[in-house]
């Protein structure tokens, strides 16, 4: 992937917080020339380290106001069946396989905790291979603001 520098990890850090900012906006911020931003930025990209400028979407607006995760086991003959069939289902947004005492951890949101009872039961729990669910509903959510330690291969 190649070495980076401090400006990097600034510009990685400031677009990691706010991916819409405009480079003119950027340059001010961390007090470097638009053009040797913009220049850093496309570097980046072309390297890999960032992958996509993406938005978060704001859930509770749109009514979905219980999240839950979902750990499955499953039966491992089965796997791409389940893999497929879950992320058939809308509410689904990320399924991770993972080590430890489940197979997949599956994100999902729902309107209501019936909804999301629904959800896990008539929808999940009927997926051929999956032998067992466990549901953990978000209470609440706390999201570490994106800092790069200093440990960053430069």
């Amino acid at each position: 992937m190649g070495k980076i520098d401090d400006l990097d990890v600034k510009i990685l850090s400031e677009l990691a917080k706010d991916a819409s900012i405009s480079v003119p906006k950027l340059s001010k911020k961390i007090n470097i020339n638009s053009s040797v931003v913009y220049s850093r930025i496309k570097r980046l990209v072309k390297k890999g380290l960032i992958k996509k400028f993406t938005i978060v979407i704001n859930d509770e607006a749109l009514g979905f106001n219980v999240k839950a995760l979902t750990g499955i086991n499953m039966d491992s003959k089965l796997r791409d069946n389940v893999l497929n069939e879950l992320f058939k289902i809308p509410e689904v947004r990320e399924v991770s396989e993972v080590t430890g005492r489940f197979d997949i951890l599956v994100t999902m949101n729902a309107h209501s905790l019936d909804e999301m009872h629904q959800l896990i039961s008539e929808k999940i729990g009927r997926v051929e291979g999956v032998q067992k669910t466990e549901t953990f509903i978000e209470m609440r959510k706390t999201v570490r603001e994106l800092a790069y330690p200093s440990s960053i291969e430069k």
